[in-house]
């Protein structure tokens, strides 16, 4: 058997996750993979924290691993699946500074949907995420793509973790615009961020806006939900808006009446059930029945790529015609 040490990384906009693994094909021919460590660092996403701050994530996580040499400590491959990496730039980009890092090393780079697929087992089916983001991607039986959403924080990103908590912010700092008192919703996000009162909220929103913090406090929504109005009607818009995604690129490749699968992931969507609860009632009313949480890191999703890549034997560059 052949061997080939591989790094699977999962770029998210507040975290990277990698996974180094030994990997290489059989006597038989099929791949195989051999888990050798992992670690999780800042994010490396460029768009999310800049070219320098992702550099030094993946130094980081290379120093961790004990990959942190000038020859690339023999990697092999690298695949990458890094949210926002939708365009060509932004991968040429990460592939920049991944192979300074790794040189010599075979590197992919794609969006983080196509590594869930692969960790849920999956060569087709619909990649619905929420977590500090959200979008949805679905790939065809036919090979066919759609993507909706993952347009950012500033420009959409509805039903995330981040989108959530600012609804419950705007929902404290509308009470007394119209003469009501504070809910339960703003007394217990009143408690959690330490601020006084709810115009206190507002400084706190623009003064501290890492994305990653406010992402963090969703979960109080969904824990009041239950028993409050305005916390129900917060996680009933996040369920309808993500729904809203996976129904949106079904319709697209034309797949909803296929009964392909839907992956939900993401920290919201893998950790509140009851929201998760709620968007597989959505989907199943238009014919997406088979609604599945991923149930492994996404991490393993890009070593198990890169561990096909790895072994897929390299094209000769093209001859130009004299």
């Amino acid at each position: 058997m052949r061997h080939d040490r591989l790094l699977g990384l999962d770029i998210g906009g507040s975290k990277t996750h990698a996974i180094l693994a030994d990997a290489g094909t059989d006597d038989g021919g099929t791949s195989v993979s051999r888990y050798l460590a992992e670690c999780s660092v800042g994010s490396a996403n460029i768009a999310s924290v800049g070219e320098r701050e992702a550099a030094a994530a993946l130094d980081d996580l290379a120093a961790r691993l004990g990959i942190a040499d000038p020859a690339g400590h023999g990697i092999h491959t690298v695949f990458a699946g890094a949210a926002g990496a939708d365009t060509p730039a932004a991968r040429e980009r990460l592939t920049g500074l991944l192979s300074r890092r790794f040189p010599g090393a075979r590197i992919h780079v794609d969006h983080d949907t196509r590594i869930i697929l692969a960790a849920g087992g999956l060569t087709a089916g619909t990649v619905l995420i929420s977590g500090t983001g959200s979008a949805a991607w679905a790939k065809a039986p036919d090979g066919r793509e759609a993507r909706a959403g993952g347009w950012g924080y500033l420009l959409g990103d509805e039903g995330s973790g981040y989108a959530v908590t600012r609804s419950a912010v705007r929902n404290a700092l509308g009470e007394p615009d119209h003469g009501l008192p504070a809910g339960p919703l703003t007394a217990r996000l009143l408690a959690e961020t330490g601020a006084a009162e709810p115009a206190d909220l507002l400084d706190l929103f623009y003064r501290r806006p890492e994305r990653r913090y406010w992402a963090g406090l969703a979960g109080t929504v969904f824990a009041l939900a239950a028993s409050d109005a305005a916390s129900a009607a917060i996680a009933e818009d996040a369920a309808r808006h993500l729904a809203g995604l996976a129904l949106t690129v079904n319709r697209r490749l034309g797949t909803l009446a296929d009964g392909a699968p839907v992956l939900l992931a993401g920290g919201m969507l893998v950790n509140q059930p009851a929201l998760a609860a709620k968007v597989r009632e959505l989907l199943a009313v238009s014919g997406l029945t088979d609604v599945r949480v991923l149930d492994r890191a996404p991490a393993w999703g890009a070593v198990e790529l890169a561990c096909h890549l790895a072994v897929t034997p390299l094209q000769p560059p093209v001859q130009a015609r004299a």
